[in-house]
């Protein structure tokens, strides 16, 4: 299957699984600012951030110019979009909580495969593309969950969120290996999907470390945290 498809092509293809992210995260970043009842500005704001900042920290550490996110045309608006289609359109909060996790395995999906070939493309190895792919699909979450003031889900908040993303970029580096990028691009994002959806609905989680003695000066620090954002914890999406 050498040559197969063409590089020009795997890069189209790497570009519509970006965009097509962007989308869906700029969506899922705005379905977040209804939850917080943000004015439109507050949804374009966090839109963006979502859909874009994985991408600009990938590019950023893969160091290869300016991120495509502030380069190509095409991102911005799409970050906007998806933040406005959820600014427009007035679903019940269980009908979002419904779309919430399938939209969210799509964006760890596109954007761990996407990630993983553009640093493969960059001429790095294995381990850097895997870890760029985690980064690319968790990365826009992470910075809004930070802006908003909370602990990223991927630290935990969310059942296996980045373990999908390793494992959809570590599927999709071994087809490439394997000269068979298409067909590592289709397995990652059925994996990732298949993953996530299940590992949500039977509340599938990574075990957890022994939890800290009463009294200690870690803990104390831990509920004067949980305490200042006490208000704020119910209005997940």
């Amino acid at each position: 299957m050498s040559g197969w498809p063409s590089a020009d092509t795997v890069n189209m293809i790497t570009r519509c699984l970006d965009l097509a992210g962007v989308f869906a995260c700029g969506l899922l970043g705005g379905v977040v600012a209804r939850a917080e009842r943000f004015d439109l500005f507050g949804y374009l704001v966090i839109g963006t951030i979502s859909g874009l900042g994985g991408g600009i920290i990938r590019d950023t550490l893969l160091q290869h110019g300016t991120p495509v996110a502030l380069t190509d045309p095409a991102y911005l608006p799409t970050a906007f979009a998806g933040a406005f289609v959820a600014f427009l359109v007035n679903l019940r909060e269980d009908q979002w909580n419904r779309l919430f996790t399938p939209l969210d395995a799509a964006v760890i999906s596109f954007w761990a495969v996407a990630g993983a070939q553009k640093t493969l493309s960059a001429g790095l190895g294995w381990l850097p593309a895997v870890l760029l792919g985690t980064i690319t699909a968790v990365g826009g979450s992470a910075v809004r969950d930070l802006l908003r003031g909370r602990v990223p889900a991927v630290f935990g908040g969310n059942a296996l969120y980045a373990s999908v993303a390793v494992a959809v970029a570590g599927v999709f580096v071994l087809f490439s290996y394997l000269d068979s990028p298409t067909l590592g691009m289709i397995a990652g994002i059925v994996l990732g999907l298949a993953f996530r959806m299940v590992a949500h609905r039977r509340g599938w989680r990574l075990p957890g470390g022994l939890p800290l003695e009463p009294g200690t000066a870690l803990r104390t620090v831990r509920g004067r945290t949980r305490r200042g954002r006490g208000r704020r914890e119910g209005k997940d999406p």
